[in-house]
Order: structure tokens, then C-alpha cells, then sequence
């Protein structure tokens, strides 16, 4: 069973975490600066970011962490990030796009785009092409982007109304931004391998763990009946947040792992981290390319691989 302790020795790395500031990120970051590497904790609430980064040096004070204001709700903070961190770093070798919303009532992001989709897709579109000059100078990156298995309960993106407007239900737009995600890993993956790069990139699904995620959509009021059966199910039967974040760190560090692979809990929502076969429906690339014209026109950043 794979567990942290099979990370390898990540000393001279650079990983950026974004949504560093607790749970799953949390763990993440921990673990990543517990094998050697250089942290960046990317968060949007700079005082839990502060926290989260104290609570990392008092289990590992040689911990090598630094923190970077990020708000994937504002193209501008996102480029503002990315500058940040490029400028600092002349690679990364890890990148988790781990953050993000669920089920809220609807909001609009600093651009106009639907929260969620917004945050948890459009926003990790943009840092992520921000980043590629910095992850294509590494010897052999890794972009892991988190999805859940709430993405077998909404439709793909629709290039003719992304932002639901008019259809928006809060699940729906979280089951879209999730999908988005799977579809978004799988579409960079063939961009690094058409280009022949040596980056790749992976997906992973912490299944049911209980984290603050659910506990936010409850007090949201977004999410309804729905939101508060998952956040019962959590505490009771949810995976730990150690436990939850197994597949990323997993897709991130493991040695054997390859590029367009997906890792989740053995049982769906719960059990050790493993590979899990990827299911390719027959319209799967015609999904993707949607994606990828979707996301350029509405942020205006391409993603250049090449």
C-alpha cells in the first residue's frame, strides 16, 4: 500500500500548492516539504496561509516553505502569482492544482465567469499557462489537477454557455467545474507529449474526505439537502484530510506513475491510493478540444506547450 513514506527525496524541487492553506492542500504541501522540496503554499486567504505554514515548520523546522497570495477568482491575481513565482523560481517541477469551491449559491468571479467553474477550472487554466515556461525548464514536471467522482453528475462545459446562465444549480456547476478538471489533465497530458516534452500530467480524486469543503457549502446555503448529506457522510465515513490527499501526492512524486494517468481511493471514495483506469467515452477528445477553445476565449490566455 502506498503511503507518503514511498515519496521519494524531492530536495532541490520546487512544488506549488495552490489552496496550501488547509486540508487536502495542507497535507500536500506538508508532505511535499517533509521530503526536501520547496514548497510554495499559493492561497488566497493570506492569514490561514500564515497559520498553515507555521503549523508545516512546527512539525518539520527545516521545512523550506514560502507563501504567494493567489485568488483563482481574478485573472489578475492569477498572472500577479504566477509572476510572482516565476521570478523567483527558473523552474517547477510540481504543480498542484488542488483548490476550489463546491456547490455555492451563484456568484460571479472577478471576470464574470460562474464561481465555480471560475475557480476551479478557469483560474488553474490560467496559473497553469502562466507557469509553462517555468515547468517546461524543469527536467521532468508534474501538473497534478484534483477532479472528485461529482463529475459523473453534470454535463461537460456547453461552448455556448459556460457559466449556466439561466440553467445555473449549484451542483450542476460543481459537477461541470469537476469534469472540466478531468478533461483539462487529460487535454495537457497530449499537449506535452505532442510537443515531446519531458512534463506530464496526472489526475487524482481524494474521494470522500472530510475536509472543510463540505462544511463551506453548508454554511454557504448553496448546496441545499445535498450539501449536508455530504458533510454527514464526511464525518462519519470520510477519509482523514492525510488520508484524502494520498492520490495527489501519489500522482505527484510516484516514481512509476506516467503521464495521463488517474489516481483515487481503491474503493471510489475511500481505501489506499491507486491507479485507476481512465474511462474514454467516444467523444471524449471531441470534449476536450471543446475545453480547450472554451478556456482560451474566455480568459484570453492560450495554454503554449510548444
Amino acid at each position: 500500500m502506498w503511503t507518503p513514506a514511498d515519496i521519494p527525496d524531492l530536495t532541490g524541487r520546487v512544488a506549488v500548492v495552490t489552496g496550501a492553506n488547509g486540508g487536502l492542500g495542507l497535507v500536500t504541501a506538508h508532505e511535499l516539504a517533509g521530503a526536501g522540496a520547496h514548497v510554495v503554499l499559493a492561497a488566497r486567504d493570506q492569514a490561514k496561509a500564515t497559520t498553515a505554514e507555521e503549523q508545516i515548520h512546527a512539525r518539520n523546522p527545516r521545512a523550506e516553505t514560502e507563501i504567494v497570495p493567489l485568488d483563482l477568482g481574478s485573472l489578475k491575481s492569477v498572472t500577479d502569482s504566477a509572476g510572482t513565482i516565476s521570478s523567483k523560481h527558473e523552474r517547477v517541477d510540481i504543480l498542484v492544482n488542488n483548490a476550489g469551491v463546491m456547490a455555492m449559491p451563484e456568484r460571479r468571479t472577478e471576470d464574470g465567469f460562474e464561481m465555480q467553474l471560475g475557480v476551479d477550472h478557469l483560474g488553474h487554466w490560467a496559473f497553469t499557462a502562466h507557469l509553462m515556461p517555468a515547468l517546461l525548464r524543469a527536467e521532468r514536471a508534474r501538473v497534478v489537477t484534483v477532479t472528485s467522482t461529482a463529475r459523473f453528475m453534470g454535463g461537460v462545459v456547453d461552448p455556448q454557455n459556460p457559466h449556466l446562465e439561466g440553467r445555473y444549480k449549484p451542483w450542476r456547476a460543481y459537477a461541470q467545474a469537476k469534469l472540466a478538471n478531468y478533461h483539462f489533465g487529460l487535454g495537457l497530458q497530449q499537449q506535452f507529449a505532442k510537443a515531446k516534452v519531458g512534463a506530464i500530467s496526472l489526475i487524482a480524486h481524494p474521494g470522500l474526505s472530510d475536509t472543510d469543503l463540505q462544511s463551506r457549502a453548508v454554511r454557504e446555503q448553496g448546496g441545499g439537502w445535498g450539501a449536508a448529506l455530504s458533510e454527514v457522510l464526511a464525518n462519519r465515513a470520510g477519509m482523514s484530510p492525510a488520508e484524502g490527499a494520498r492520490p495527489q501526492l501519489r500522482a505527484a512524486t510516484d516514481p512509476h506513475a506516467k503521464g495521463g494517468e488517474l489516481y483515487a481511493p481503491r474503493y471510489v471514495s475511500n481505501g489506499p491510493a491507486v491507479r485507476r483506469p481512465i474511462l474514454r467515452r467516444w467523444d471524449l477528445q471531441r470534449r476536450i478540444d471543446e475545453l480547450w477553445q472554451v478556456s482560451e476565449r474566455e480568459t484570453g490566455v492560450a495554454l503554449d506547450v510548444g
